[in-house]
């Protein structure tokens, strides 16, 4: 697995997420497992299979978490400038055709959360904007067409 770069908060919520499922949920999907259990014959038992299903969709989510968390990478945010867009920076722009001011953070992908303005770095206006300085307009393909994004600002 590649190496995931994330912020003290992202790794302290994926902690978060892995104990929430191996405390809370994993006990949950054991006890469905063994009450289905009792109720007979497992070869036409419904809830079994479904409950069954569910552990490893569980299993599976909280192998991928771990492996994520074995390979992360923990960005300080003291060692980002603001001479230009990057990750973890927020940047406010002036969209060219309209006007309109909006402030985006780019993230990584699993901190990504789009009513806090919080892009992921993976996105189609973030690629378009990393890089680029006050001033600079950036031009970002969008599934509507191109936006023209003119950089306005740059912080942490």
């Amino acid at each position: 697995m590649a190496v995931t770069y994330m912020t003290e908060d992202g790794l302290k919520k994926l902690k978060e997420e892995l104990q929430q499922l191996e405390t809370v949920e994993r006990p949950r999907v054991i006890a469905a497992i063994a009450e289905a259990r009792e109720k007979g014959d497992l070869s036409e038992n419904a809830e079994y299979d479904a409950a069954k299903e569910a552990q490893g969709a569980l299993e599976s989510k909280i192998a991928q978490i771990k492996a994520r968390l074995m390979d992360a990478r923990v960005l300080d945010a003291t060692d980002i400038k603001t001479d230009e867009v990057q990750i973890l920076t927020k940047v406010r722009v002036r969209m060219k055709n309209n006007g309109m001011e909006k402030t985006y953070q780019l993230v990584t992908e699993g901190e990504a959360n789009s009513l806090e303005g919080k892009i992921s770095v993976t996105t189609p206006i973030a690629k378009g904007l990393m890089g680029k300085k006050v001033g600079e307009v950036a031009q970002v393909q969008v599934p509507a067409g191109t936006l023209e994004l003119e950089i306005l600002e740059i912080s942490l």
